[in-house]
């Protein structure tokens, strides 16, 4: 028997046998939480000039082709959404989990975005219309209402105590299903993604799929500690990395909404970036840490605070930066107007900077870089660069000086990743007003050491480490 099971499934039955270890039972964690997990649907009406395809029901993003067909057995509209030809109604699919017995229901923004109609379907087959009352894009969190009292309420946990490696369940409803029941770990904590800044995300590997989004992640005490809202996919289906907003950042929102009807988010004003081995070389670090400053926000706080381009973030209110996304989360979930302390490095000694905390604006649009005849070459690094004319330093939104690069030949430049077209405003700590002083500033970089240089691309300030070899 064993030799057709494998000396590892007997050593994991013998193991249980003893009593030494047995995997989690989910069972009751279900039976007492599912009934507060809800299915979302929203309809949303469309123009009846749209083509033929998008006035079919759209699937949940991101569905891989094999499930269409089991999708639309399910979900099948016989008017095609056309609506007599008067416009039609695009659906989407979510999930979602009660906070509160007097109706309060929490789902992702992005599963209710643009939604004239939201419908809310309980564990017992009721279905409600709800009132969407505010969301956050910035967070992902978005907050209905539905006319009932006495429902089955989730309980709020801390996220904070999570650990790595702790056993964590998603209940949801992926591509339709409602109700799926999946388990997994804890795979890391703090996670920042592209367009999530505001959010320090709990990475699991519990299966996620279209239609789980805005339901509940619980830990092993049946508490919702996150909401499920992305996944890592290059088929649109689960590949083992899914990332859950954490129930305080999420609760801070909620608490604003249900008070202001909206969230507002604190401010520094700094767009930073992570600092690399290279870029800690650059300014004399012993290792990387902390969040580099490569621009400053006209009338932020931080430019009141005199915070400088290359300044070094290392502490926030007393807590460590280890990483540049550490820092977005700690200042977006601070009160505005409160006071704040940051502890920076500036080039090579410690600093302690005061300011108010502001309020987030809307972010300005990014522009691309215009095209210039007149260029020099800096045979060096392998550049050729140009100076800006006022127009195009109008269009790049650069206030004065820098360069930029219209030929990229093989040397230091090149390696260290500058791009045509990327404008180059400092070089160590030099301030490229002109070509002269890129020549100037070239000339002077040591050979065999990294130095930082800043430069723009497409709209955004980033430092980039150069080394010249010889």
């Amino acid at each position: 028997m064993f030799k057709k099971l494998g000396w590892s499934v007997f050593l994991i039955f013998l193991f249980n046998q003893n009593g030494f270890a047995q995997l989690p039972d989910f069972t009751q964690m279900v039976k007492t939480n599912g009934v507060a997990v809800v299915n979302i649907s929203t309809t949303q009406k469309t123009k009846s000039e749209l083509p033929d395809a998008q006035k079919q029901p759209p699937l949940p993003e991101g569905m891989p082709p094999e499930m269409e067909e089991l999708f639309k057995h399910f979900y099948n509209n016989p008017d095609g959404g056309n609506g007599g030809g008067n416009g039609g109604e695009a659906q989407s699919l979510g999930s979602g989990f009660i906070i509160s017995k007097d109706g309060y229901v929490l789902t992702n923004h992005h599963v209710v975005k643009d939604a004239d109609e939201i419908i809310v379907k309980f564990s017992d087959r009721r279905e409600l219309v709800a009132k969407l009352i505010g969301s956050d894009e910035r967070t992902d969190v978005a907050v209905l209402k539905v006319d009932a009292n006495d429902l089955p309420a989730v309980s709020i946990g801390d996220p904070n105590k999570l650990q790595v490696g702790e056993w964590v369940l998603a209940i949801g409803s992926p591509f339709g299903f409602e109700q799926s029941v999946t388990a997994g770990i804890v795979s890391a904590k703090g996670r920042s993604l592209p367009g999530g800044n505001y959010v320090p995300f709990i990475q699991t590997d519990v299966a996620i799929n279209p239609g789980n989004s805005g339901g509940p992640l619980f830990n092993m005490e049946g508490q919702v500690v996150g909401i499920n809202s992305q996944i890592y996919s290059r088929t649109g289906g689960f590949m083992g990395l899914s990332f859950s907003i954490p129930m305080d950042v999420v609760m801070n929102v909620v608490n604003q909404i249900k008070s202001n009807g909206k969230a507002a988010h604190g401010w520094l004003g700094v767009q930073i970036q992570d600092v690399t081995r290279e870029l800690a070389e650059s300014f004399g670090m012993k290792k990387p840490q902390g969040a580099l400053v490569s621009k400053i926000m006209p009338g932020s706080p931080a430019e009141k605070a005199a915070i400088q381009i290359g300044d070094i973030i290392i502490e926030f209110n007393g807590l460590s930066i280890d990483k540049s996304g550490d820092l977005p989360p700690m200042v977006g979930m601070t009160p505005i107007n409160d006071k704040a302390t940051l502890k920076i490095l500036r080039q090579g000694s410690e600093k302690t900077v005061n300011f108010d905390i502001g309020l987030l604006p809307d972010q300005a649009g990014k522009v691309e870089p215009n095209k210039v005849e007149k260029a020099k070459v800096a045979d060096r690094i392998g550049l050729t660069v140009s100076d800006l004319k006022p127009e195009e330093k109008e269009a790049l939104q650069i206030t004065k000086g820098g360069v930029l690069v219209q030929i990229v030949a093989n040397g230091a430049a090149k390696n260290a990743g500058i791009l045509q077209g990327d404008v180059i405003l400092r070089i160590a700590n030099v301030v490229i007003s002109d070509v002269a002083s890129f020549e100037k500033a070239v000339k002077d970089i040591p050979v065999g050491k990294s130095v930082a240089l800043l430069i723009q691309r497409r709209g955004s300030p980033a430092f980039i480490a150069l080394k010249i070899d010889k």
